[in-house]
């Protein structure tokens, strides 16, 4: 292909390439803190180092890259720090999986070789994602690159938890934890995804050692009965005056225990009454706290019963519930079972059903810091945008509970705790001590536990800026300006980084965090592997260009509403690239090195126009990224870009540019083109950093790359709404006589009469620029009527005070024009009709996805209203038949 050919068509793949490495070559991301203006600043969410690019992160990558880009040519200092999170039992899980390919067990490898091969796997496999942020286009420096056990974040999280120890906000207890059996490790409550399952309700009789009575518990897991130590009821639940302090006896396992009387049971579930499994339940935990129960553990870590489970030891748990209530049955303790829908708890990673279970852990007080963290918020400090998050936030952290951060995995931050087994003594140290400080033994064992991923992620807003070295970095880039996350991890992250940020450095970590929503299928399906929707953001790179995926996600990323993906807007977003391309295409054409920058004072009306829509539409842009309203930026964009700059003022000013139009409105005209193109230009940069520079670097003269130029700010004095309102009127004009046109199937080329009726200064304008109107209507005359003209035969369309009028005699065949339309009607009533009757039907309402009964209503819409238009054509056509 040829130059003059290739430059026909925009080129993605090519453009792209070259302006990364461009940008990259010229070190155009690199922030440097001596340089002048504020900062603003944004720590990237650190992808999963086993991840590669999925939608969520294409989405928030770009509203991200939209903030740095736009902030940088507002000539801020703007630093953009990237890295990834080292995500430990994802990892983990990862490289077992490697290794039992390879016929390999971590625990035959032992622990400091597994941690090799996971180094290994990272240095090989681990950057990918970060690579794929680069072909989206991401302006992150590099340099600054950070990965969440990287030798100075590795210091600052034992430095954060030394500080936290210290302060008794870190503390090792016996508690009820979550413990996955598959990943063999305790996880936080938000590391364990609830989901509704359908599952039984069982009702178990106890009966009371004197063999008089019996207490009926209702129970979802049966299997853990067999470590009940007490049955409790509510001391106001009448049903059970009287027989509180009685003693039971726990079926299948022949022990006794008692029925107590505790205000955590509700009298309305069940029975009223509840059994008692502390071990195994973490209510059940609190209430033997406060009654001195024995806890009997039945359940082990590889979700197995344990000894103490008698008959039962060794089972697989579900096993053993089946197990349990055949003996149930068998011996007359089952009462009834109840079909019951209840929320089970499943490990986030694995999906294995986890299992409450006492465990000695490290856990965070985190009360005391989630009190500063809603005050930020509270106060302002922090914004969330859109502001309903707040409230989701606030009753989170109100009713915060500690949280556990032990993990016994190896793949991770070792707890910097050192034990010593002579005197028993725990010390919590950021380096290794050389000998117990209270025996003097040098026989130390480290703690085996690595903390929670979340613990140094819930750091990376400064620790990535040098923490806790009081580095140049932290003193101009922290706190950060926005954090562009999904709600997904609003109390994974997002809390936690503003209850360390405040507790570390004073101040929340962040000016405002941004909400999110989720990227959907067209049918505005959650995009999952085991439906088979999920869309890979590289294939619709590769497929549509960059800058046309990106402006997709920006244009649907509304605040509080889903993105749904689709073929038909991406290829709608691609043909605006195209049209941008092929705009620069003529400028390139009409302009040159000697084009004028500075604009005549006096302009013609076409040129105040454009000029004073700009003005708006630079406020506006600017309005909308800088409230994080990306759509309605993006919007504004394209419709000044394309309809009011391509479709209407490159058609107008195209006499101006001929040679005939004489040197002096030439030369003007060119002027006002390459500057308003530049403008576009230069707002598109943000949202379309690619072909922004593709067609800045194709404009003459020598130019350095578009992220250093200005973004553009509006100029009041260009503003002029007389001349908008003018214009605007002008173009309805032209657009109903185009309608007219098209509905009446008037060949292109057919130059027709218009006919203007109204009073004479509302025709004053248009009469002065007839030429626009003839020029792009097709008109081969322009009439105007005053207000006593009676339109008999034409076809006629009102525009404020104007009908705007065109004669139809000898103008179409209007025998062949009602036969046309008696089809056209014809099978809009057929499509109608079947569309109808679909939608009266009711099994199909009840049973069909609610995008399709959507689609069919707005379809059935479309026709009513197509049906009306063409009919009054046809009633008009009918008219002039003999």
């Amino acid at each position: 292909m040829g130059a003059r050919e290739q430059e026909k068509s925009y080129d993605p793949a090519i453009a792209e390439a070259k302006w990364y490495s461009y940008w990259e070559r010229l070190a155009l991301f690199h922030a440097d803190p001596a340089r002048p203006g504020d900062s603003y600043s944004i720590v990237i969410p650190p992808p999963n180092v086993t991840g590669s690019l999925h939608m969520g992160h294409a989405l928030n990558v770009t509203l991200q890259d939209v903030l740095i880009r736009y902030h940088g040519m507002l000539g801020r200092n703007v630093l953009w720090l990237p890295g990834t999170d080292h995500a430990g039992i994802a990892t983990q899980n990862v490289v077992e999986r490697l290794l039992a390919s390879e016929g390999i067990d971590r625990q035959t490898l032992g622990r400091e070789k597994f941690e090799e091969r996971v180094w290994k796997w990272k240095e090989e496999s681990g950057g990918v994602i970060l690579n794929q942020l680069k072909r989206l286009g991401a302006a992150c420096d590099w340099g600054r690159e950070r990965f969440t056990m990287d030798e100075g974040l590795s210091r600052a999280v034992r430095e954060a938890f030394v500080r936290l120890h210290r302060k008794g906000l870190v503390y090792r207890g016996r508690y009820i934890i979550n413990w996955c059996p598959r990943c063999r490790t305790a996880l936080s409550d938000l590391e364990v995804a609830h989901e509704e399952t359908k599952g039984g309700l069982y009702y178990i009789r106890y009966p009371e050692l004197s063999g008089r009575r019996s207490v009926v518990v209702a129970t979802t897991r049966p299997e853990t009965m067999l470590g009940d130590t007490a049955v409790a009821v509510n001391p106001k639940d009448e049903r059970y005056a009287g027989r509180v302090g009685a003693t039971l006896r726990l079926p299948l396992m022949d022990r006794p225990i008692p029925l107590i009387a505790d205000e955590m049971v509700a009298p309305e579930f069940g029975t009223g009454a509840v059994k008692i499994t502390p071990a195994h339940d973490p209510n059940d935990f609190e209430v033997a706290r406060r009654h001195d129960l024995p806890a009997v553990r039945v359940i082990d870590d590889s979700g197995k019963m344990t000894r103490e489970a008698g008959a039962f030891a060794g089972m697989d748990r579900f096993a053993c519930r089946e197990a349990v209530l055949e003996r149930l049955r068998k011996e007359g303790f089952l009462v009834k079972e109840e079909q019951y829908l209840h929320n089970v708890g499943r490990c986030y990673r694995c999906k294995t059903v986890v299992e409450p279970t006492e465990s000695i852990q490290w856990f965070v007080k985190t009360k005391p810091l989630a009190e500063p963290a809603i005050r930020a918020v509270r106060s302002g400090e922090t914004r969330i945008i859109p502001p309903n998050w707040e409230r989701t936030y606030f009753d989170w952290m109100e009713n915060i509970r500690d949280w556990c951060i032990s993990r016994q995995i190896w793949w991770g931050h070792r707890i910097p705790a050192y034990h010593c087994p002579a005197c028993g003594l725990t010390m919590v140290e950021v380096e290794a001590p050389d000998r117990c400080s209270s025996c003097g033994s040098g026989d130390l064992r480290p703690e085996e536990d690595v903390l929670d991923t979340w613990f140094s992620s819930a750091l990376w807003p400064f620790s990535t800026l040098g923490w806790p070295d009081r580095t140049e970095d932290l003193a101009r880039y922290y706190p950060t300006s926005a954090l562009v996350t999904g709600f997904d991890i609003l109390f994974f992250w997002v809390a936690r980084m503003m209850m360390m940020g405040i507790e570390f450095t004073g101040k929340a970590p962040f000016r405002d965090v941004v909400i999110h929503a989720l990227v959907r299928d067209a049918k505005g399906e959650k995009m999952s592997k085991t439906r088979g929707n999920v869309i890979d953001p590289l294939d619709l790179m590769e497929r549509y260009g960059t800058d046309a995926f990106r402006f997709t996600l920006v244009a649907l990323a509304a605040q509080g509403r889903d993105i749904r993906m689709s073929d038909e807007r991406l290829e709608g977003y691609r043909n605006f690239m195209n049209k941008l391309f092929q705009a620069g295409r003529f400028v390139r054409m009409n302009v040159d090195g000697n084009t004028a920058r500075n604009l005549a004072e006096d302009l013609s009306v076409v040129d105040r126009w454009i000029l004073s829509r700009l003005q708006r539409v630079i406020d506006e842009i600017r309005k909308g990224i800088e409230e994080y309203r990306f759509n309605e930026a993006s919007s504004v964009f394209y419709q000044f870009a394309w309809h009011e700059f391509c479709d209407w003022y490159l058609e107008m000013i195209k006499t101006s540019l001929l040679p005939e139009a004489g040197a002096e409105t030439r030369e003007n005209q060119r002027a006002v083109l390459l500057s308003v193109f530049e403008t576009i230009l230069r707002l598109s940069h943000p949202f379309l950093p690619f072909l922004s520079e593709e067609i800045w670097q194709s404009l003459p003269g020598k130019r350095g790359s578009i992220m250093t130029e200005p973004y553009p700010s509006a100029d009041p004095d260009r503003a002029d709404v007389d001349v908008e309102e003018d214009m605007g009127h002008l173009m309805e004009v032209v657009r109903a006589v185009r309608n007219i046109r098209s509905e009446l199937n008037v060949p292109p080329a057919k130059r027709v009469e218009v006919r203007l009726k109204g009073q004479t200064e509302d025709l004053g304008f248009l009469r002065d620029h007839e030429e626009i109107i003839l020029r792009l209507a097709r008109a081969g005359k322009v009439a105007y009527m005053g207000p006593e003209y009676i339109p008999v035969e034409d076809a006629t369309a009102v525009v404020n005070d104007i009908e705007v009028c065109l004669p139809l005699a000898g103008l179409i065949d209007f025998r062949k024009e009602s036969q046309r339309l008696r089809k056209e009607i014809d099978k809009a009533n057929a499509e109608l009709a079947v569309v109808s009757t679909k939608l009266r039907n009711e099994k199909f309402v009840a049973n069909a996805p609610a995008d399709i009964i959507e689609a069919h209503r707005t379809r059935r819409g479309d026709l009513e209203l197509k049906l009306t238009s063409l009919s009054q054509n046809l009633e008009l056509v009918t008219r002039y038949l003999p």
